[in-house]
C-alpha cells in the first residue's frame, strides 16, 4: 500500500473512522516473508519486487527470531558505526553482489528492519483487517517473540499533538523524513495510494552552479556550495522553473567562461539512480537561491528535487552555508 503526499499535516477528519500516524523513514520499502515451515527460505522483496535476501545474510539469519508464515511490511536501513543511519552504505549493501564484499558490508553497515505492518500471521492473511487491529497484531508479535533488533517496531500514535511534534522535532534526525497517516479503520489495499505522507521541509540558501534551459529562459537550477577547501561541491537540484521565476532569474545569470568554472566537464544525473544526464549550461557561482527542502541527503545532496523560493541578491555568497 503506498502513501499521497501532502504539503501540511491532515486535520483529524481526514481519513474516515479516525486516523494514526507513524514515522517516515528514509530508507528502502521491503515486504518481508517467512516460511511456511520452521527454518525455511526468508524472503526479502523491495517495492518494485526485487529479490535482495542474498544481499542480507543478517537479516535472514536475524529471522530465526519471527515465527513461520509471517509476512511483514516496513523499511529497510543501515547504521554507521555511530550509529547514524546511512542511505549511501544502504545502497552499497543492496547492490553487493560478491560474497566477500557482502560479509564486509555486514561487518561495516549492519541492517536493520523498522516495521509498520503485517500482511499474513501464522499463513493466514489479514489484508482485510483493519488498520488498528494489524496493529494490534503487530504489537502482540513484538511482545509474544521479544523481539529486538534488526526488528524495530514503528511508533504510531492516535494524538495529533505528538504526530506535529514528531514533524517538526523528530524529523531533525538523520534517517526521519516526516510521517505516514494512515485511518484507522483501513484496509490494506497493495498498490492503492490510501495513506497520507508529509515530509518535513526547511528553506536555505544554495549558490546557482548551473541551469539546464536558456539565460533567457532557465528551466531548473543546478546547486551547490562551497567546502571547507574552497571547491564548489554540488548539494542538488530544483524542480521546474515557474514562468515568473524564471523570468526574475533571467537577467540575473551569467555564463561562465570556458576553463573558468569548478564543474567544467561534471555531469549531472537528471534523477536520482537515472542514467540521463542533465544538458547544462554553467553559471558563475555569485547568484544565492533560498529553496525549499527536505531531509534526505546522501553524503550533502538532496535526493529528493528542491523547490525555489527566490533569489536573494541580499545574501552574500560568503553567508551560504559551507558543504
Amino acid at each position: 500500500m503506498l502513501a499521497q503526499a501532502r504539503e501540511t499535516m491532515p486535520g483529524p477528519g481526514a481519513l474516515r473512522g479516525g486516523m494514526a500516524v507513524e514515522l517516515k523513514w528514509d530508507g528502502y520499502r521491503i515486504i518481508l516473508f517467512t516460511s511456511s515451515r520452521p527454518g525455511g527460505p526468508v524472503l526479502l522483496q523491495t517495492r518494485k519486487g526485487g529479490l535482495i535476501q542474498d544481499r542480507f545474510p543478517d537479516l535472514v539469519a536475524a529471522a530465526s527470531q519471527l515465527p513461520p508464515g509471517l509476512v511483514l511490511d516496513g523499511e529497510l536501513m543501515v547504521l554507521t558505526g555511530d550509529g547514524v543511519m546511512d542511505f549511501g552504505a544502504l545502497q552499497r549493501r543492496a547492490a553487493s553482489g560478491a560474497p566477500r564484499t557482502v560479509q564486509a558490508l555486514v561487518k561495516a553497515f549492519p541492517a536493520y528492519v523498522v516495521v509498520f505492518d503485517v500482511l499474513q500471521v501464522a499463513g493466514q492473511p489479514v489484508l482485510a483487517e483493519r488498520y488498528e487491529r494489524r496493529r494490534s497484531l503487530l504489537e502482540s508479535l513484538f511482545a509474544d517473540h521479544a523481539l529486538t533488533p534488526p526488528w524495530t517496531l514503528c511508533p504510531s500514535t492516535t494524538d495529533l499533538a505528538v504526530a506535529r511534534e514528531w514533524l517538526e522535532t523528530w524529523t531533525r534526525a538523520p534517517g526521519i523524513e516526516g510521517v505516514v497517516c494512515k485511518g484507522l479503520h483501513q484496509t490494506y489495499r497493495p498498490g492503492a495510494r490510501g495513506w497520507l505522507k508529509v515530509r518535513a521541509r526547511q528553506t536555505t540558501e544554495a549558490l546557482i552552479g548551473a541551469i539546464t534551459g536558456s539565460l533567457g529562459r532557465p528551466h531548473l537550477l543546478v546547486l551547490g556550495r562551497f567546502d571547507a577547501e574552497g571547491r564548489l561541491r554540488h548539494v542538488g537540484k530544483t524542480t521546474g522553473l515557474s514562468p515568473a521565476a524564471a523570468r526574475q532569474l533571467a537577467d540575473q545569470l551569467t555564463a561562465a567562461a570556458p576553463g573558468t568554472h569548478p564543474w567544467e566537464g561534471a555531469r549531472f544525473s537528471a534523477g536520482w539512480g537515472s542514467s540521463s544526464v542533465l544538458d547544462t549550461t554553467l553559471i558563475v557561482p555569485d547568484r544565492v537561491a533560498e529553496v525549499s527542502v527536505d531531509t534526505a541527503r546522501d553524503r550533502g545532496v538532496w535526493r529528493h528535487p528542491v523547490r525555489l523560493v527566490r533569489l536573494r541578491a541580499d545574501v552574500p555568497v560568503q553567508d551560504v552555508q559551507p558543504y
